[in-house]
């Protein structure tokens, strides 16, 4: 028989870790099994000769929420993991030329929008900057930092209320045009729909808290190691809390009786006893085989994917002097390539995202560079072996029309679709499940299995949803239901 106080934590990225390191800081027996060779999940890295590169998240906002999973375990941050203030937190060029960087500081934002679009703008910004606070203060503990494993977790009806006249519940794109008006801005507090894996004609108001992460909350980096280092400095912590984590080695299969979850057997032919299980991996695949039927969740029965997107990771053998490290090239078109991801196609004029990070991923006088083109996952069923190098050579020529040069030649790495299904994303997106009402807060996929006593879950697929903060917060909850007994 398993004791009560044994755990096993299935994946070790973000939401398996903190739930891991919360469960061994309480006293648990926590054992983690990793299929990979080292932590990190979709917080991934990889190497190409002597460049080193990020594979997932470039965007790190709320450490507080970092913060509190290190000093759960009694451990400080910054002795693990010294961050950085991004200045810009993002630079913005615009099809017509023009530039915007979001920068730190309510007046010194408000004097970049006055420089851009004069000073009336400006003023009709900073009441937007403070509508953006008032719904992120509200929607925070409501939806955010809350268990959304019970339907009475909704029942706030004085919260509800409120945010609805905040405009939470109206579509992003006509919140933010209610208050202003350059088309540039609009897109600047917009275009985080796409982390939604949503239009923001679509998307609900109330995701307008992303564009305050984004803009006012500030974005940072880790000083050293790049974005990976977050997952080994949370396995470090981990492990020296008490956790057991085990690298290269799968789960095949979660046992349960009438009375709950007992084991979980491994591909070494191992049957791990356990009381509890956190299952931190993509989840419709865990669906797919790991998990026992009882598990089902309705919520899954027509999962609804995000868009996905062409990740190429350049090695230059120059720097780039003033480059900020995330700039948004932002398409002239925008409703008609929001319309083509809808409908499972590429982007006739895609925004890019292009990352550059310190110099530390690359040897001295070198540089690593990073461009993020949204496209469509493989539910639309497009013949990518044609279409990849169709949309590489597409996107060579426009960053050598946006000034970078011609990086034919670089040392180049490429993530496609069939790429993201290959390192283990369902329907070949990293990004999950999009944000439509309909797979939010309490229909989003359960964090916990109703009619298997002890089987948890954390990470993207489960509320809060996607993101590093919104992930880190997946992994709480599972922990904190494990130690409650539910």
């Amino acid at each position: 028989m398993a004791r009560d106080d044994q755990v096993v934590v299935v994946g070790a990225g973000l939401g398996g870790l903190a739930a891991a390191i919360r469960l061994a800081a309480a006293g648990r027996d926590v054992t983690v099994v990793e299929a990979a060779d080292g932590p990190g999940g979709c917080c991934g890295t990889a190497t190409l000769g002597a460049y080193r590169f990020d594979t997932g998240p470039s965007v790190l906002t709320m450490p507080d929420v970092l913060a509190d999973t290190f000093g759960a375990a009694g451990e400080e941050l910054d002795r693990w993991l010294p961050l950085r203030r991004l200045d810009p937190y993002y630079r913005f060029r615009y099809h017509d030329g023009s530039v915007l960087d979001v920068v730190a500081g309510e007046e010194a934002m408000a004097e970049r929008v006055r420089d851009l679009s004069g000073p009336a703008e400006a003023a009709r910004y900073l009441r937007f900057r403070r509508r953006l606070q008032q719904i992120f203060e509200l929607e925070w503990p409501l939806f955010i930092d809350r268990d959304m494993t019970r339907l009475r977790a909704l029942a706030r009806p004085y919260a509800l209320t409120r945010l609805a006249t905040l405009g939470g519940f109206r579509r992003l794109d006509r919140l933010v045009r209610a208050h202003l008006t350059d088309e540039r801005l609009i897109r600047a507090h917009t275009f985080q729909a796409l982390y939604l894996g949503l239009s923001p004609r679509k998307a609900l108001g109330i995701y307008a808290s992303v564009a305050h992460m984004d803009t006012v909350g500030g974005v940072f980096f880790p000083r050293d190691g790049g974005m990976h280092a977050i997952p080994q400095a949370m396995a470090a912590v981990a492990e020296k809390t008490g956790a057991v984590i085990r690298y290269g080695v799968r789960a095949t299969e979660v046992e349960a009786d009438g009375s709950g979850v007992t084991a979980v057997r491994l591909d070494t032919g191992e049957r791990t006893r356990a009381r509890h299980v956190v299952v931190a991996c993509d989840l419709p695949a865990a669906h797919a085989g790991l998990l026992p039927g009882a598990a089902a969740d309705w919520r899954l029965w027509r999962p609804r994917f995000s868009p996905s997107c062409l990740v190429l990771h350049f090695g230059l053998d120059r720097r780039l002097p003033g480059q900020a490290h995330h700039t948004l090239h932002l398409g002239e078109q925008w409703a008609s390539t929001f319309a083509a991801l809808e409908a499972g196609r590429p982007q006739p004029d895609p925004s890019l995202l292009v990352t550059y990070p310190t110099p530390g991923a690359a040897p001295a006088g070198h540089a690593t560079l990073t461009v993020l083109e949204p496209t469509a996952n493989l539910r639309g069923g497009l013949d990518w072996e044609r279409l990849t190098p169709r949309l590489e050579a597409r996107l060579l020529r426009r960053l050598e029309r946006l000034g970078y040069g011609d990086l034919g030649m670089a040392p180049r790495l490429t993530i496609d679709p069939p790429g993201w299904h290959r390192r283990g994303h369902s329907a070949g997106t990293p990004f999950a499940l999009d944000h439509r009402f309909t797979q939010t807060a309490w229909l989003r996929p359960s964090g916990r299995a109703r009619r298997v006593p002890g089987l948890h879950f954390a990470g993207m697929y489960t509320a809060p949803g996607v993101g590093v903060p919104p992930v880190l917060i997946s992994g709480r909850l599972a922990a904190e239901r494990v130690l409650e007994g539910r």
